[in-house]
């Protein structure tokens, strides 16, 4: 039955990897309010080496509309001006020798419905991460039936995996209903 635990907890480990995926693709979809996370994927040449923008700079969040980005070193200003605009995100940055300012814009409805798209491709591409892991331990316990554990642990283990990925996939649509509030929200 030792076998029968590893490939239960081991499916559970995965589609908590799948879940966990989902919430960090989440923060990426940004829902009008600004958030350090906007930012989390340019990267600045720093003294020739692609680096990622917060460790290069301070990014701070004044207002719901504003985002601050204070470099560690003052001649980055116009290197990381110039990141975010080839990050090609949607910022205007403004420089004012200090920091680089960058206003937030108001989402129109129409890029809302785009990004609650988006939304729901990313929490299908996690719903399908849960079934495939719910494929590969169905697989592994008729391994098992095949090399002699019964036939009854077998389909015990079966319907454990199933209410396993039932409960994750209920907790992807909960995720997805709370970013949908979230993005549609004015």
């Amino acid at each position: 039955m030792e076998e029968i635990e590893f490939i239960l907890d081991s499916t559970k480990e995965q589609m908590e990897g799948s879940l966990a995926h989902l919430e960090k693709e989440f923060l990426n979809i940004r829902a009008g309010k600004a958030s350090p996370a906007m930012l989390g994927g340019v990267r600045v040449d720093y003294y020739g080496a692609s680096t990622p923008l917060s460790q290069v700079a301070n990014i701070n969040t004044p207002d719901a509309r504003t985002l601050t980005v204070t470099p560690w070193e003052k001649n980055m200003l116009g290197t990381i001006e110039k990141a975010i605009m080839i990050a090609n995100i949607g910022f205007n940055p403004m420089n004012n020798g200090e920091n680089i300012i960058i206003s937030v814009p108001a989402l129109t409805e129409e890029r809302r419905r785009d990004l609650v798209k988006q939304a729901k491709s990313e929490a299908e591409d996690a719903k399908i991460g849960v079934r495939n892991a719910r494929k590969d331990a169905n697989n592994d316990i008729k391994k098992l039936e095949k090399d002699g554990v019964s036939e009854d642990a077998c389909k015990s283990a079966e319907d454990d995996v199933q209410k396993l990925t039932d409960s994750f996939i209920k907790k992807v649509d909960e995720l997805l209903v709370l970013k949908e509030a979230e993005i549609m929200k004015v």
